[in-house]
C-alpha cells in the first residue's frame, strides 16, 4: 500500500448515494486521477489517501483508494480553497479570501476559539461569525469521529448521527462504552462493535458487553416480526455470540430487568423475554382495547331490524344473514372485527355501516395502513379515507420514539364517533398501540381485514392475536357471494386458502377466452417465463382486453433476487416498455436509470417531502410520501437537478438527484409490497425462490391483488408446494395471552 497527501482539486464524478468518486488529486509533485469511496468529501479538501496505483484499460493510470483521512489544510492557499469550497456554512470564495487576508496563520485559531473576531470583516455580523465558527468546528469534529469509527470498520455515514447524538465528547463516550453504538443506530453490526470494544481493552465478561449482546439478540428477532423469544433460546444464542457462560448471561438479564430495559414474562411456566418497549406496546393494546370495549355503548342504534330494512331500501342492496350479523355486532359492541377473504361481502358491510350512522349524523372516519389501501377504500365506499400515519399525525420523530424505552407518546385524540380501519392485517403492534391511544371511550372501532394474508412488515401479529384471544367480537365471513363466485380469481384464492389446487384455464386459450379472468401458464424455464411476461406486457394483453401496461397491469414476484426477481425484471420491463430515447433526459442512480414515463415506488417513509395536488381549480399542498406509494416520473430537470413524480393519488413531488435512493422502479414489485393494493391486471410469477418465501399466505396474498384479470406464470410443482406450505413460522408474540388474561 502507498500513501499520498494533497488536495482534491476536482470531482469528475461522485455517486450521490454511496459516494464512489472519480477525482483529480494534486500532490506537491503531480496531478493524479483517484477513484474510490469518499463520503463527506468535497472539492478543496486536504486528504491523506492510502491505496495503490492501477492501470485502467481505457483511462490509464489511477490511484485506487482503500482508506483515507481528512487533514487540516497545511498551507494558507489550501485553507482558502477549503473555506471557499462551500464546506463551511456562510463562507464563499470572496469571504474566504477576506478571512485569510485578515488573519493569515491565525485563521484556524480564530475560527475555533475567537469567532467574534470574524465580525471585524465587512459583511460578517456577530451572529454570522458564530454560525461560521460552529459550521467549521462541526465539520472537523465529525471528521475526528469518522476517522475514529473507520478504524473499526464502521462507515462514515454513521458518523454524523453519532455526532448529533453524542456531541463533541463522542469519542470519549464510545471509548468508555463502544456498545452505546448499538442503541444509537438500528441495524448496526454487533460483531464490528464487539471487535472494536475488545481492541479497546474491554473484557469478554464485562457487564456492558453482556447486556449489549442480550439487547442486540432481542433487537435482531424483531426484524423477523417477533416481539419476544423464549429465555432458553435467548441464552443459547448469546452464549454463541459472546462466548460467555450461562451464569454471566443470567446476571445480565437480571441487570437489564432491574433497569426496565427488558421484561421477562412467565406464561404458563415458560419464560418469554421482551425489549421493554415491545412488552409495553402489547400491554397497552390489550389494556386499551378491553377498556374501549367495556365502556358504555353510547352509539348503539335502537330497533336495528328496522335500520337494516332502511339500508336495503336506500342502497338497493340485499344483505345476507352473515352481513346482517356483522352490522348487528357493530351495533352491539364498541369494538368489532370483521374478517374474510375476497368476495365475502366486507365492502357491502362497510357501506351499510356508513349509511346507518350517517343517517344518525355521527362523524365517521375511514382509514387504512397504506396510501394505496386508503385510495381503494375511498373508491369502494365513495367516502374519503386517510392513511393511519396521516390520521394519527405520526411524523418521523414520533415513529422513532415508538421504539424507545422511555417515550410516553401521546397522540392527538381522533375526532370521530365511528372509526373503520381496513386492511388491519398490515397494522403492526406499535401503530395499533398508537391508534388505540388516540381513541376516546365511547367511540366505535371497526377493524376489517383478512387474517389469512401476510402479516405486517413491522413486528407483531395484531389481527391474528385479537381474533384468537376471543375477547373481541369477531364476525368471520366465509361465504362467497354468487356474483363473486363467477370469478375464478376469487374462487382460486379461496381454494388456495383451503389447501386446494387451482381451477384453471389452459394458457393456449388466452387469446380467445375473453370472458375468463384467470390463467395459469405452466413454465419451468426462467428465460421462457421472462419472455412470456414481456410479451404479455407489450402487446398480448392489449389485444386480449385492451389492457395498457401503464394504466392497468402490475407484475408481482415473491423475490428481489435472480432473473425473475424485482431488480432484473424491472430492468427488462423498462427496456421493453420505456427504452432509451435519443435526446430525452435520463438520470442514473445506484445502478438504475430513471426515465420520463417510468413507474416508480417510494421505498421508505419520507415525512418532510413537499407535494402539491390539483383539485378542480385549487391546489392542495402537504408533506409526506410513504413506503409503497407508486407513481410515474413526469419530468427530469438537469438544470434544477430534480425529478418530478406524479403519484397515483395525484400528488406531485420533486426529488433532488441526491434523494433518488428513496425510489425504485415498480414495473415489477414484490408481493409483500403489493399488500393492501389492487390492480386491474396482475401477472404473478412463481419462480424457484427461498423456501421462506414460498408459503400459502404469500401465494394467497398475491392472488387477491387482481381485480379483473390474473395470470400466474411458473412452475406447477412450486405452486403446489406453496399451496401445501402453511406458514409454520408463527411469530412469537404475547398479545393473545395478555388479552386472555385481562
Amino acid at each position: 500500500m502507498e500513501e499520498i497527501e494533497g488536495i482534491l482539486e476536482e470531482i469528475i464524478y461522485q455517486n450521490e448515494v454511496n459516494s464512489y468518486t472519480v477525482g483529480i488529486f494534486e500532490t506537491e509533485e503531480e496531478q493524479i486521477t483517484v477513484v474510490g469511496y469518499l463520503p463527506f468529501i468535497n472539492k478543496g479538501d486536504t486528504l491523506k489517501l492510502t491505496g495503490k496505483f492501477v492501470e485502467h484499460k481505457d483511462y490509464g493510470e489511477q490511484f485506487k483508494i482503500e482508506t483515507f483521512e481528512k487533514l487540516m489544510p497545511q498551507t494558507l492557499g489550501a485553507l482558502e480553497k477549503y473555506l471557499a469550497s462551500g464546506n463551511v456554512k456562510g463562507v464563499g470564495p470572496a469571504t474566504a479570501t477576506k478571512i485569510i487576508d485578515k488573519f493569515g496563520e491565525e485563521t484556524i485559531h480564530v475560527l475555533k476559539f475567537e469567532p467574534q473576531k470574524l465580525a471585524q470583516i465587512k459583511g460578517i455580523s456577530k451572529d454570522k461569525a458564530i454560525e461560521i465558527s460552529e459550521s467549521f468546528i462541526e465539520n472537523w469534529e465529525v471528521w475526528q469521529i469518522v476517522g475514529f469509527l473507520e478504524r473499526f470498520g464502521i462507515g462514515a455515514e454513521s458518523a454524523k448521527k453519532v455526532y448529533n447524538l453524542l456531541g463533541v465528547n463522542a469519542i470519549t463516550e464510545i471509548e468508555a462504552n463502544p456498545y452505546i453504538l448499538i442503541d444509537i443506530s438500528r441495524g448496526v453490526d454487533f460483531k464490528q462493535i464487539d471487535e472494536m470494544a475488545i481492541k479497546l481493552g474491554i473484557e469478554r465478561e464485562n457487564s456492558k458487553r453482556v447486556k449489549s449482546g442480550i439487547k442486540y439478540a432481542l433487537i435482531k428477532i424483531t426484524y423477523n416480526g417477533h416481539c419476544c423469544t423464549l429465555k432458553s433460546n435467548l441464552i443459547e444464542y448469546v452464549k454463541q455470540l459472546l462466548g460467555v457462560t450461562e451464569t454471566v448471561i443470567e446476571d445480565g438479564i437480571i441487570n437489564l430487568k432491574v433497569n426496565n430495559d427488558i421484561v421477562v414474562e412467565d406464561r404458563d411456566g415458560e419464560e418469554w423475554v421482551y425489549l421493554y418497549s415491545f412488552y409495553r406496546a402489547e400491554e397497552q393494546i390489550a389494556d386499551r382495547i378491553i377498556k374501549l370495549e367495556k365502556s358504555k355503548n353510547i352509539k348503539k342504534v335502537s330497533n336495528i331490524e328496522k335500520e337494516l330494512k332502511l339500508i336495503e331500501e336506500k342502497t338497493d342492496l340485499l344483505l345476507s344473514e352473515k352481513q346482517k350479523e356483522a352490522i348487528k355486532a357493530v351495533n352491539e359492541n364498541n369494538v368489532t372485527i370483521i374478517t374474510g377473504g375476497p368476495g365475502t361481502g366486507k365492502t357491502t358491510i362497510i357501506k351499510s355501516i356508513l349509511e346507518m350512522y350517517k343517517q344518525k349524523k355521527y362523524k365517521i372516519v375511514l382509514c387504512a395502513p397504506t396510501g394505496r389501501a386508503a385510495k381503494r377504500m375511498t373508491e369502494t365506499t365513495g367516502e374519503e379515507a386517510s392513511t393511519l400515519h396521516r390520521l394519527l399525525e405520526i411524523g418521523k420523530v414520533d415513529e422513532e420514539s415508538l421504539f424507545k424505552k422511555d417515550s410516553e407518546y401521546q397522540g392527538a385524540p381522533i375526532d370521530a364517533d365511528i372509526i373503520i380501519v381496513d386492511e388491519v392485517s398490515m397494522v403492526d403492534m406499535f401503530i395499533m398501540s398508537y391508534l388505540l391511544n388516540c381513541i376516546y371511550k365511547g367511540t366505535k372501532l371497526i377493524l376489517v381485514g383478512d387474517s389469512d394474508q401476510l402479516p405486517s412488515v413491522g413486528p407483531g401479529s395484531v389481527l391474528h392475536d385479537l381474533i384468537e384471544s376471543e375477547r373481541i367480537t369477531t364476525v368471520h365471513l366465509d361465504k362467497i357471494f354468487r356474483q363473486a363466485a363467477k370469478s375464478k380469481i376469487i374462487v382460486n384464492a379461496h381454494r388456495v386458502n383451503n389447501g386446494k389446487k387451482f381451477i384453471e384455464k389452459d394458457s393456449e386459450e388466452l387469446e380467445e377466452a375473453s370472458k375468463e379472468d384467470f390463467f395459469f401458464i405452466k413454465e419451468n424455464n426462467q428465460e421462457k417465463i421472462l419472455e412470456q411476461v414481456l410479451s404479455l406486457c407489450n402487446g398480448r394483453l392489449k389485444k386480449f382486453g385492451d389492457y395498457d401496461f401503464f394504466e392497468s397491469i402490475q407484475v408481482l414476484t415473491p423475490t428481489k433476487k435472480g432473473l425473475l426477481g424485482t431488480k432484473e425484471l424491472n430492468k427488462a420491463l423498462q427496456n421493453e416498455l420505456n427504452p432509451h430515447r435519443e435526446g430525452e433526459s435520463e438520470k442514473s442512480s445506484m445502478g438504475s436509470i430513471f426515465r420520463i414515463g417510468d413507474r416508480v415506488m417510494q421505498i421508505k417513509n419520507n415525512y418532510d417531502i413537499y407535494w402539491e395536488k390539483r383539485i378542480d381549480d385549487s391546489i392542495e399542498t402537504g408533506n409526506g410520501v410513504f413506503n409503497g406509494e407508486i407513481g410515474t416520473i413526469t419530468n427530469i430537470n438537469e438544470k434544477e437537478k430534480n425529478i418530478r413524480v406524479k403519484f397515483d393519488d395525484e400528488k406531485v413531488c420533486w426529488y433532488e438527484f441526491n434523494e433518488l435512493e428513496q425510489l425504485e422502479h415498480s414495473y415489477c414489485i414484490t408481493i409483500h409490497k403489493a399488500q393492501g393494493s389492487e390492480f386491474d391486471v396482475v401477472i404473478m410469477i412463481v419462480p424457484q425462490a427461498a423456501p421462506m418465501l414460498l408459503t400459502r399466505n404469500l401465494l394467497y396474498t398475491g392472488l387477491t391483488r387482481a381485480k379483473k384479470l390474473l395470470i400466474v406464470i411458473g412452475n406447477e410443482r412450486i405452486v403446489n408446494y406453496m399451496i401445501n406450505n402453511v406458514d409454520s413460522k408463527k411469530r412469537n408474540t404475547g398479545l393473545e395471552y395478555k388479552l386472555e388474561n385481562k
